[in-house]
């Protein structure tokens, strides 16, 4: 799919999820089980793909150190007015997800969030993804992947089942696959057919 393209055109309806108290919730339950029986802050945290930063903003919040990626200048401006908002602190840098380098985001990052972008990517991209946040992660990190369900849909993501997970992270274990919660919007449901999925990857 053609972010810059979605974002000048004023098409981003993954965003409705930040008003769904059912992905909200559930989202909430995969962060409170990362912090359990510790106290803020957390530690660093790399929101990869981070669109308007609606996520990232959220794990900043809760006391995550966070840098939030994306390519897309225009997307990153949404999120630039959303932090100012929010008044938190987040780095925000306009990377590739299929180049991190810890030089360019830093690294022993703790939490590892991606809320759509690898389930988009090609099978070379998702191992570049895979070796890139292997190397910026931290020994004891965490992954919190979405993923659509794998299905063709044109231009846009294709979606990942656990078997593309694991075969871009050879050095993960998936430990948890859940539903999100979502509940797509009739026109987005019946065009994407997401059928959501969260995966929880631990480092070997």
């Amino acid at each position: 799919m053609n972010y810059k393209i979605a974002y000048a055109l004023g098409f981003h309806p993954w965003e409705v999820a930040e008003k769904q108290p059912s992905f909200n919730e559930r989202f909430m339950q995969l962060l409170e089980r990362e912090e359990r029986g510790r106290q803020p802050p957390y530690g660093r945290a790399l929101d990869i793909g981070t669109g308007s930063g609606i996520w990232g903003i959220k794990l900043a919040e809760r006391g995550w150190q966070v840098v939030a990626i994306d390519i897309v200048e225009k997307a990153l401006g949404r999120a630039r007015e959303r932090i100012q908002h929010s008044g938190v602190e987040m780095r925000l840098l306009q990377a590739d997800v299929t180049a991190l380098r810890p030089d360019d985001v830093g690294s022993d990052f703790k939490l590892i969030l991606d809320t759509g972008t690898f389930h988009g990517l090609t099978n070379a991209q998702r191992e570049a993804m895979g070796r890139g946040v292997s190397a910026i992660a931290d020994s004891d990190a965490t992954v919190l992947m979405l993923a659509w369900s794998p299905k063709r849909r044109g231009p846009l993501p294709r979606g990942a089942d656990q078997g593309a997970i694991e075969a871009a992270f050879p050095r993960w274990t998936v430990t948890e696959v859940g539903t999100t919660g979502f509940q797509a919007p009739k026109p987005v449901e019946l065009l994407m057919r997401p059928n959501e999925r969260w995966y929880r990857l631990r480092r070997d």
